[in-house]
């Protein structure tokens, strides 16, 4: 930041945090990104952000419920100009079951994301591989991520989009299907299946397992090294939820449209969604 005084950083990034956390809390609303004005703001010190916004998100009653990452899919990294992961808090006013039509209006720019989400039965650990991950897992779903920009037209620096809680709108999730007696199962399918996005219909994207990252168990790994590195944020624990990224382009919706997947190569059904 533009201060080396402790406490001035501090304060200045809890007056960010601050920003976002009413950005947040103003349906549609967007300001000028954090960058803009705080050219020093980097990646490590808006993981502090993200702490601070966490807070106060729960000090006014929001729950946590699990983690979300975030650009994950490297077709996406030019675009934003966002050349890795970072990751984001989810609540139990963000998380719901796919079931009737979402507003529009309650997000600011919003993107759909088709993703490959799921529940821990225990906290994984630094250097796992991906059997040792899979047994800290207890279900597999499938849904969409909303996503949307606090920050006019998508434009923001990498510091800016973790500090907007790694642009973090909306979890819709489909049937849950317990791990069980098919994790051999699970290790094969999950780099390897196939997705399809359409919009009333009308083929959108193509996506693959290894669209985030090299499939959605790494991206966990990935998760779990971001968070041992984090002085400010609290590893994984049993029973959070996380969704690994979008499978395909982040796409813009609009009211009236409906999106839906269809999957092949995996035991999940595709979903659908339709927005008001």
């Amino acid at each position: 930041m533009a201060t080396t005084d402790t406490t001035s950083v501090d304060a200045l990034l809890r007056t960010i945090a601050d920003a976002a956390v009413a950005a947040f809390a103003r349906p549609g609303s967007q300001i000028p990104p954090f960058s803009a004005r705080y050219p020093a703001l980097t990646s490590a010190n808006a993981y502090s952000v993200t702490a601070h916004a966490h807070a106060k998100r729960v000090a006014n009653g929001e729950k946590p419920v699990g983690r979300k990452v975030g650009f994950t899919n490297r077709q996406i990294w030019t675009e934003y100009g966002v050349h890795g992961p970072n990751w984001g808090y989810m609540y139990d006013s963000t998380v719901r079951d796919l079931a009737r039509p979402l507003p529009v209006a309650l997000f600011a720019e919003p993107k759909v994301e088709p993703e490959i989400m799921f529940g821990l039965a225990k906290a994984p650990a630094a250097g796992m591989d991906d059997a040792a991950l899979l047994a800290c897992v207890a279900w597999f779903g499938h849904g969409f991520e909303i996503v949307q920009s606090i920050f006019p037209n998508w434009k923001f620096s990498a510091a800016d989009s973790i500090a907007a809680n790694a642009m973090h709108g909306a979890l819709l999730m489909g049937p849950r299907h317990p791990v069980g007696a098919q994790a051999t199962d699970w290790l094969r399918a999950l780099p390897a299946f196939a997705v399809e996005l359409y919009c009333d219909d009308r083929l959108i994207e193509r996506g693959t397992g290894t669209s985030v990252l090299e499939g959605p168990l790494s991206v966990l790994r990935h998760l779990v090294d971001l968070l041992a590195r984090d002085p400010n944020n609290p590893p994984l624990a049993a029973g959070e939820i996380i969704s690994t990224g979008t499978l395909t382009r982040a796409l813009p919706v609009k009211a009236g449209e409906t999106w839906t997947t269809k999957l092949s190569g995996i035991a999940l059904e595709g979903v659908s969604l339709r927005f008001s």
